[in-house]
């Protein structure tokens, strides 16, 4: 059997995944994008992998920019994933207008409140790999953990709490 892309993506999308916002402050600008190729990779020191498109424009600000920040999504974040995921969507603050968030201490960048962790990130090692960059970054801070609220997830090409 051949590895088509389709196929291929449709094999991908029967595991399920954690649905998060990655975001990051460019000079006087905040931008973010919602993924769902968030990883944890080491416990000592603790490190976290996020895959990019290698042309998407918040890959690009990640090669420039050392510190992010990643806030997990809960169940009735929905409308928050959808916003950071639309193309030619405008900057973050834009984006958060209405919801609860503050500024990162370490990363400076947007974090949205609510969900069920947020952490903050410094990039450690940027890894070219196929048509995206994955960003291994070092954890500099937990910024919250909240177990008690139900996470958010993406199976098989859609939007789902977990139940």
């Amino acid at each position: 059997m051949g590895s088509s892309s389709g196929l291929f993506t449709e094999a991908m999308a029967q595991m399920a995944a954690g649905v998060a916002v990655v975001t990051v402050r460019d000079g006087r600008d905040d931008l973010g994008v919602t993924v769902t190729s968030l990883t944890s990779v080491s416990l000592d020191p603790p490190l976290v992998l996020v895959g990019l498109g290698s042309s998407s424009y918040p890959a690009e600000v990640l090669l420039r920019r050392d510190r992010w920040a990643v806030s997990l999504l809960a169940d009735g974040q929905q409308a928050i994933a959808s916003r950071f995921a639309a193309s030619g969507r405008p900057g973050a603050r834009l984006l958060l207008s209405g919801v609860a968030h503050h500024r990162g201490p370490y990363s400076d960048a947007l974090v949205v409140d609510g969900g069920v962790a947020a952490i903050e990130v410094e990039t450690a090692q940027v890894v070219p790999a196929g048509d995206h960059t994955l960003f291994i970054g070092e954890v500099l801070a937990v910024d919250y953990v909240d177990a008690g609220k139900t996470p958010f997830v993406r199976l098989r090409s859609r939007y789902r709490p977990v139940r």
